[in-house]
């Protein structure tokens, strides 16, 4: 039977789909010792013959994963460069293969999924299952009625707007905020659209799994159930 060749290499622990696209565009991947650079490509995982930069892919490793309670100053990133030297897996073993599921911001903190397991990667990030996220965010200035109003409604935001958010208050300047969607900074970004620079920001839930006690900078193993949990849709 067969597969997306970007859901096979996310099988194998690759990377994630959106990462083993961008392997297939720059002319990493090999199907039967030709490089493909197609991303609809599909192949038999009993038949077909796939490499990665030269390297033929071994048997589906466990999979494995983890929730890190992220530090500020650090990049949800694979590799370092010379400008972002601090990566979330530096707070890990080194010889671990395992990706951040989605993105922190560098100045926020709080819950962060690792795993090498690129199908559960997709189904948390992907706009169509709308998986919930929860915020602790501190502001500059007081949240009133009207902005709240206007983030839980939606706001443009580079050039369309965004879906209805929840927003629980905790104190004038500090609320909680569930989101169903993942834009780049979005949180930041729709405060910011009403008015409130963010001073702090804290991701405190995904889903069901709550970040909870673990101390920053810490990381767990989940749990089966957790998992599970993760996985349904």
């Amino acid at each position: 039977m067969e597969i997306r060749l970007n859901k096979f290499l996310a099988e194998k622990g690759v990377a994630s789909r959106r990462k083993s696209d961008e392997l297939i565009s720059a002319g990493k991947i090999r199907v039967n010792g030709k490089v493909t650079r197609e991303l609809g490509t599909k192949v038999d995982p009993d038949k077909d013959h796939v490499e990665v930069d030269e390297k033929t892919l071994a048997d589906k490793p466990k999979l494995v994963y983890f929730m890190l309670n992220k530090p500020a100053g650090f990049v949800c990133s694979n590799a370092k460069t010379k400008t972002e030297p601090k990566i979330v897996l530096d707070l890990f073993p080194a010889e671990w293969k395992i990706f951040p599921v989605g993105r922190l911001d560098k100045d926020t903190t709080g819950l962060l999924i690792l795993t090498n397991d690129g199908n559960l990667s997709f189904t948390l990030t992907h706009p169509k299952f709308e998986s919930e996220k929860e915020y602790e965010v501190e502001v500059a200035d007081d949240l009133t009625d009207e902005r709240i109003r206007k983030i839980e409604a939606g706001v443009p935001l580079e050039g369309r707007k965004t879906k209805p958010a929840e927003v629980k208050m905790l104190e004038k300047r500090k609320a909680r905020v569930i989101l169903r969607e993942g834009r780049n900074r979005q949180v930041r970004k729709i405060f910011g659209k009403v008015g409130c620079e963010v001073l702090k920001l804290k991701r405190v839930r995904v889903k069901n799994l709550m970040l909870g006690e673990l101390a920053l900078g810490k990381y767990r193993a989940l749990t089966p159930e957790e998992v599970k949990m993760l996985r349904d849709v």
